[in-house]
């Protein structure tokens, strides 16, 4: 614990050293300033019991969403916190309606992890996914509050699971209960004797199947399609948006939606000299009717739409895999249509899965592309097969949420109303 902390400690400091050129990292620094005071005024009317939920970030968020649904809708009176690691989640989410207060996670010293607790005084708490700080861990277990780890994925190369890992291991037991997403990360808990475990899937197929039930059509974006053939592009990066702008010039009677990951302008300016014949969505409403006939490439340029945009997909493009790893393909697999994305995708087991259901092809470069893009465009039966093979893959593996409440009703923390 003496290095763990150590680490801790030298990781803020890097931290408020890059705020000082990083938006980021000066957003990271600013939202955890005072925390204490603006923890206990966001707390102080709160008439009920608590849960605490913790999100990474954004897509982290996503994952504990239904969970957070279904809590309010069985406990109404429950008051929720949401807190966040990353600026990407918060500042995207501070203002999300079910939760009573959002805010960002202290730095998980020892001081600042038992101040924490002291102030929440939670009756249960959820991890989503990844996020093991120790020392908040050891607090909620000294203090005997239950806490659940939701839609956990574990994987050998990780520390728990090397020799060095006890420490690790050992907080593993912290938890009450933990949810694993699939059979592998079962079979590694249970090689280091862990028991307090239980596969529950992926709360992801929960959400994704909630907006496409809630859909609501967009009048602009129908305006744009106008009937016609469509590829749509979710959370692209510039290795992406080189490709789909060939793609684009290759098919000009394809329309085409892109919703990048980054959206300043700065990269939207880049966008629009990329693709000819491009207008951003916030200047659709400027365009006649003939100049809306002339665009071929609309460029998204808000944040929260692209779940909705697929649904507008004869073919749906989602980027990230040819950096890091691809964004979520749940959300345009659920509207049963076919989907492609880059090499990087082996750490997704969602990817991995749709690609061995039919509903998806993995493409590695520009001629892999344009083959399998053609391929669809030129065979209808192939691509409503494929679509429907990604719908029923989603709708086949919904149902994790209903596990986690069922498991928080029976250890009966929180008496519904």
């Amino acid at each position: 614990m003496i290095l763990y902390n150590l680490l801790i400690f030298l990781y803020v400091k890097l931290i408020q050293l890059f705020a000082l050129n990083n938006a980021k990292a000066n957003q990271w620094t600013i939202g955890r300033a005072n925390w204490q005071s603006k923890l206990a005024k966001g707390l102080s009317s709160r008439k009920s019991k608590t849960i605490w939920i913790h999100c990474a970030s954004l897509g982290e968020f996503e994952q504990g969403r239904p969970i957070i649904e279904s809590i309010k809708k069985i406990y109404p009176e429950t008051f929720i916190l949401l807190t966040f690691f990353s600026p990407s989640g918060y500042e995207v989410r501070k203002n999300y309606a079910l939760a009573d207060f959002v805010c960002y996670l202290p730095a998980d010293t020892p001081k600042q992890a038992k101040q924490f607790i002291n102030i929440v005084q939670p009756e249960l708490v959820i991890f989503v996914k990844y996020e093991f700080w120790l020392n908040m861990l050891e607090v909620l277990k000294q203090k005997n509050i239950p806490v659940l780890l939701t839609s956990a994925i574990f994987r050998e190369n990780q520390i728990f699971f090397k020799w060095y890992g006890g420490l690790w291991r050992n907080a593993l037991h912290g938890f009450k209960h933990i949810f694993v997403q699939n059979q592998q990360s079962a079979t590694l808990l249970a090689t280091i004797q862990l028991e307090n475990f239980s596969i529950g899937g992926d709360t992801r197929f929960d959400r994704v199947v909630e907006i496409a039930n809630q859909f609501i059509a967009i009048p602009q974006i129908e305006k744009f399609c106008n009937k016609k053939s469509v590829l749509v592009a979710g959370s692209t990066w510039p290795t992406d948006e080189i490709l789909l702008s060939k793609l684009a010039n290759a098919f000009p009677n394809w329309k085409m939606i892109v919703a990048p990951h980054e959206i300043d302008e700065i990269h939207l300016s880049n966008l629009e000299k990329s693709f000819q014949q491009s207008c951003r969505f916030s200047g659709l409403i400027n365009l006649s009717e003939k100049e809306l006939e002339s665009i071929q490439i609309l460029i998204i340029d808000n944040i929260g739409m692209l779940s909705k945009l697929y649904n507008y997909a004869n073919i749906c493009y989602v980027g990230g895999g040819f950096g890091s790893g691809i964004h979520n393909v749940l959300e345009a697999a659920v509207y049963g249509k076919p989907v492609l994305f880059g090499p990087k995708f082996h750490k997704f087991d969602e990817a991995k899965a749709l690609i061995k259901a039919g509903g998806a092809f993995s493409i590695q470069d520009e001629i892999s592309l344009f083959n399998k893009f053609s391929n669809l465009k030129d065979n209808s039966t192939l691509m409503v097969k494929t679509g429907s093979f990604a719908g029923n893959f989603v709708h086949q593996n919904a149902g994790a949420t209903a596990l986690i409440i069922d498991y928080i009703k029976k250890i009966d923390v929180l008496p519904a109303t």
